[in-house]
C-alpha cells in the first residue's frame, strides 16, 4: 500500500481501498455483537474495517497519496476520516446506501437479502454515517449493487452469498434522508452526482453546455411500494422488498437520448 501511494503520486492518480482485514473477518457473516450471540452467527468486529484504514490513514500522511475508503460502515472509521481531513491530508470516503437506511435488526429471522459486506451494523454507526455525510466527512452515497442469483441466497444465512441489487432502489432510499430531515436534498444530490464526477474524473454530474446530457426527472414526493418482481435487474434480492418508499424517478435520458419514461412503462 505504501508503494502504490507513492508511485500514484506521480501521477495524480487516486488509490481506492475496501478496507477489511480478512484475518479478522474470515469466517464472519455479521456484525460482530449482542444481535450475533443471539442469532447463533460469527461476528465479524468493527476493527477488522477500522485497523486497515488506521493504517491505509498513516501511509496517506507518509507519502502524501490521494485515498478513498470505500463504503465505511462504523462510527469510528467516519472519526478517523474526519481526523485525516482536519490535516489536510488528500482522504475522502463513500459510504453505500444501506448502511445509512439499515441496520443489523433488519436482519431479522435469518434473511440472507440483508447479508452484505460490510455487514449491516449497529444502529448508533448508521447515526453516524448519517452525520459523517450531512457535514461532509464522507463524500459519496454508492449503491453497493452486488447482484446475486436465487441460487446464492436461497441457503442458510451463514452459507448465502454477501451482496444485494442496489441500483434501482438507490435513488428512493436516498431520498428518505431527505424526508426525515436528516440530510439536507442538495446535499444528496452532490454525493450522489457532483461529487463522485469530481473524485473520479468523469464528464458527467454537471448541467454546464458541453457536457453529457445524462439526466433524470424526479418526482421527490411521489409514494409507492416496492415490488422485487418490477425490479429490471434479473436479480431480485434486495434488502428493500416491500419497502414503501417516496420519490421515484419519471424520465432517465442518456446523452440526451430518453431511455425511460414511466409513462410508457
Amino acid at each position: 500500500m505504501r508503494r502504490a501511494l507513492t508511485y500514484s503520486s506521480d501521477f495524480d492518480s487516486l488509490v481506492m481501498h475496501y478496507c477489511e482485514d480478512e484475518a479478522l473477518s474470515r469466517g464472519g457473516v455479521m456484525n460482530e455483537g449482542l444481535n450475533a450471540t443471539r442469532l447463533g452467527l460469527q461476528g465479524i468486529p468493527k476493527e477488522a474495517e477500522i485497523i486497515p484504514l488506521e493504517r491505509d490513514l498513516r501511509l496517506v500522511a507518509l507519502t502524501g497519496g490521494r485515498y478513498h475508503a470505500a463504503t465505511v460502515s462504523t462510527a469510528e472509521s467516519a472519526a478517523a476520516i474526519a481526523a485525516a481531513k482536519s490535516k489536510g491530508l488528500p482522504v475522502t470516503a463513500s459510504v453505500s446506501i444501506n448502511h445509512l437506511t439499515l441496520n443489523e435488526n433488519d436482519i431479522g429471522r435469518y434473511r440472507t437479502f440483508f447479508r452484505l459486506s460490510p455487514p449491516l451494523r449497529m444502529e448508533d454507526d448508521r447515526l453516524a454515517m448519517i452525520e459523517a455525510l450531512r457535514d461532509g466527512t464522507i463524500d459519496i452515497i454508492v449503491s453497493n449493487h452486488d447482484p446475486q442469483d436465487v441460487d446464492t441466497k436461497r441457503h442458510p444465512f451463514a452459507e448465502a452469498a454477501s451482496g444485494a441489487v442496489g441500483l434501482e432502489t438507490l435513488l428512493a432510499a436516498t431520498l428518505r434522508l431527505h424526508h426525515n430531515n436528516e440530510v439536507p436534498l442538495m446535499r444528496l444530490i452532490e454525493a450522489m452526482t457532483i461529487a463522485p464526477a469530481r473524485l473520479f474524473g468523469l464528464p458527467g454530474g454537471s448541467l454546464e453546455p458541453g457536457k453529457p446530457a445524462d439526466l433524470i426527472i424526479v418526482d421527490i414526493d411521489e409514494p409507492w411500494i416496492l415490488d422485487d418482481a418490477d425490479l429490471k435487474s434479473r436479480s431480485k434480492n434486495t434488502p428493500f422488498e416491500g419497502a414503501r418508499f417516496q420519490g421515484r424517478v419519471l424520465q432517465t435520458l442518456v446523452a440526451g437520448r430518453t431511455i425511460y419514461d414511466c409513462n410508457s412503462q
